[in-house]
């Protein structure tokens, strides 16, 4: 069973004025993924990947058989859809215990992976959450690790697009829970990119980041991506643990689980 965290303490929102562009919905993400990890030992990867850009309220649908590529489930995210409302009732929710309310008006735009033959890794989901301008109310940033548990932070976003929130999840068996994420989200019609950085006593001990141009969710776009990339969310399964694995036999300490 999934286990889900949130913050629990109550928390405002603190980002009026600061607006985004989003792209033509749905869309697809092409791009990369990058993962530096500088302490107690170096280590760099970059894969190409994809990612789904949509709003929870007009989710894209396809026909058979590529509907098997792009499946969107309330199940897989925060708290699993079990008050009703589907995506949009758990942000809506998850808000409001924080102060913060969503208009009937207001979008929300998610940033995922999608189901793919029944199986659905998500690393990192953004939810951003905006009026008719553009104009952002609240960022939703869940984080899922390999364990089937998942965390949400409530973001506040600078003018840039950036902030930082002490970390408060175990996600990778090679760190605790200690330290701060330095996050920078960008979200632009030429470009979609979300920016994490782990810093502990001022050391930067990681950083992540995915970056990608929209293309419109077309059935064409769509399986040239699966012909181009593979089953996406298997294979991103599958390169965690391999990584894992290869910082293990360079004996890179395990951290317990709490």
């Amino acid at each position: 069973m999934t286990a889900v965290r949130h913050e629990s303490a109550p928390h405002s929102s603190k980002a009026p004025g600061v607006r985004v562009d989003p792209p033509a919905l749905p869309a697809l993400i092409d791009g990369t993924v990058t993962h530096t990890r500088r302490a107690p030992l170096t280590n760099t990867f970059t894969n190409a990947h994809y990612q789904w850009l949509v709003d929870v309220d007009k989710l894209p649908r396809f026909r058979w058989p590529l509907s098997l590529f792009a499946g969107f489930d309330a199940g897989d995210h925060l708290d699993s859809g079990r008050l009703g409302g589907g995506l949009r009732g758990d942000v809506e929710r998850f808000l409001e215990a924080r102060g913060v309310t969503l208009t009937p008006d207001d979008r929300v735009l998610m940033l995922a992976n999608a189901r793919v033959l029944g199986h659905v890794f998500d690393p990192l989901t953004v939810f951003w959450c905006v009026r008719p301008d553009n104009t952002v109310v609240a960022v939703v940033f869940e984080v899922h690790n390999t364990y089937g548990e998942r965390h949400a932070y409530l973001l506040d976003l600078d003018e840039t697009g950036g902030t930082s929130i002490d970390k408060a999840f175990y996600v990778s068996p090679f760190n605790d829970v200690s330290g701060t994420y330095a996050v920078q989200l960008g979200l632009r019609p030429s470009r979609v990119t979300v920016s994490v950085r782990l810093e502990r006593d001022g050391e930067r001990i990681l950083s992540a980041a995915t970056t990608g141009v929209p293309v419109a969710a077309t059935p064409q776009t769509l399986t040239t991506l699966i012909r181009r990339h593979g089953l996406m969310t298997q294979r991103v399964t599958a390169l965690i643990r391999l990584h894992g694995i290869r910082l293990w036999l360079r004996r890179l300490p395990v951290m317990p689980r709490p």
